[in-house]
């Protein structure tokens, strides 16, 4: 089993470029499936969710070229539809919360589907409801094979239609979407998530022949077309691993700049971090965050403590709350942390309790955290990664520790962060990949 070594209390210093953006990356592969020409995708982060998927692609048929790092070139021009009824798909799948996307496309060319239950982080309960209550209304019916856990659905009806999401999913959005451009008909989808990354998955779509209007609301409007043609299509920077970076750099007092973050993409991610206490420049797409001694947690404008708390698009994403909460350990000041949307997100706070931060788990979702202010550094332990977010989290909190902390089940962090070691060591951090016995 690999398993990091940090030796922390070394501040760090220089500049980092993020990778591509993850969940970018797995809605656009998918996309590269609704035509039989070529799509060429750059900045696309050599990680391993996003290979597993890659992988997955090849076993189906599709052509994969690689003619540059980190650029990969698909032709999905000999695709078997019945491959994603074998075992082979089921296994590979359901590793992979992302395959779920390939439903829309298949959908619209080959007019039949199959769904696995959603592999990936065990962060909570992640519903298929919005995907096939969706489908449905576009005429797709479906069955359920209890015994191997895996919808099969029948799209040969499939049509445009008005569809009312229950929730503002990006995979049920981006999964939605992929079947309706080419479905006949006109197709509104209201209540749509509208996060960068699903508006880059329109963007892509139109530049392919697509007619969508409404990107970046929650109400999308497209219109069916018989035909999608290739095109090339480059990612945005990662803005997870930009929040993190952030973290990172004011929780070991280090003077980082990050290059290329589309800083327009951000939101209020910097905000969010400013409201910590966190100061920073913008200057275009590069972010500098300066060597800080302290950072104080602002409070609300009647007094009161601070809430952090995700929120779909434009509000503030879940995947930064883990990030979040470490760096609040050694502000100065009270915050209260509300991980809403999964009840299983916050349960890492137990090893950063023993490191020594000061935090009141209230339940699956809350989690009150009293910050140090460097007064008290936290002290590296033994721990495991449960998820990529809460990886790397702990992996920030082992930067900042005194003394040597270990961090096993990394295969966790890899998912999501492009040799996550290496960048950081050319920081100045000492992190070791070794595996144990």
């Amino acid at each position: 089993m690999d398993a990091f070594e940090i030796r922390g209390g070394r501040p760090l210093s220089g500049v980092i470029t993020p990778q591509g953006a993850k969940n970018e990356a797995l809605q656009v592969l998918c996309a590269a499936m609704l035509t039989d020409e070529k799509i060429t995708l750059s900045n696309v982060p050599d990680i391993i969710d996003v290979n597993t998927l890659i992988e997955l692609l090849e076993d189906m048929g599709v052509k994969i070229e690689r003619p540059n790092p980190n650029t990969i070139t698909l032709q999905a021009n000999a695709i078997d539809p019945d491959y994603f009824a074998t075992p082979a798909f089921k296994k590979k799948s359901g590793k992979l919360r992302g395959t779920v996307m390939l439903a829309g496309p298949m959908l619209a060319r080959f007019h039949k589907a199959y769904i696995p239950q959603p592999g990936g982080d065990k962060i909570g309960r992640r519903r298929l409801d919005t995907h096939i209550l969706g489908f449905e209304k576009m005429g797709v019916s479906f069955e359920y094979d209890s015994e191997n856990h895996m919808f099969s659905l029948n799209g040969a009806n499939l049509h445009g239609a008005h569809i009312l999401m229950e929730e503002p999913s990006v995979t049920g959005t981006a999964n939605l979407l992929m079947a309706a451009v080419l479905a006949e008909g006109a197709t509104t989808i209201y209540n749509a998530a509208c996060e960068p990354y699903v508006q880059q998955l329109c963007k892509m779509l139109n530049s392919m022949g697509a007619r969508i209007s409404g990107i970046s609301s929650n109400l999308l409007q497209i219109e069916g077309v018989k035909h999608l043609h290739g095109c090339e299509h480059r990612l945005l920077a990662d803005m997870i691993e930009v929040g993190s970076f952030i973290g990172l750099a004011a929780m070991t007092h280090s003077e980082i700049t990050i290059k290329n973050a589309d800083v327009a993409t951000l939101g209020i991610i910097p905000d969010v971090f400013r409201r910590l206490g966190i100061e920073m420049t913008i200057t275009g797409d590069d972010i500098y965050i300066p060597a800080q001694e302290h950072y104080r947690i602002h409070k609300f404008i009647d007094g009161s403590i601070l809430t952090v708390y995700d929120h779909p698009w434009p509000g503030f994403t879940p995947d930064l709350i883990s990030i979040i909460l470490v760096v609040a350990t050694q502000a100065k000041g009270t915050v209260l942390v509300h991980q809403k949307m999964f009840e299983s997100r916050l349960f890492f706070v137990d090893k950063l309790i023993e490191m020594g931060a000061q935090i009141v788990l209230c339940d699956p979702h809350r989690a009150v955290v009293i910050g140090l202010d460097h007064q008290q550094l936290l002290r590296g332990i033994n721990m495991v990664s449960p998820d990529i977010r809460a990886g790397v989290a702990l992996l920030i909190a082992a930067l900042s520790a005194t003394g040597k902390s270990t961090i096993q089940n990394i295969h966790q962090i890899d998912r999501g962060y492009e040799r996550i070691d290496e960048r950081l060591n050319a920081l100045g951090a000492d992190i070791r990949r070794v595996t144990l016995p």
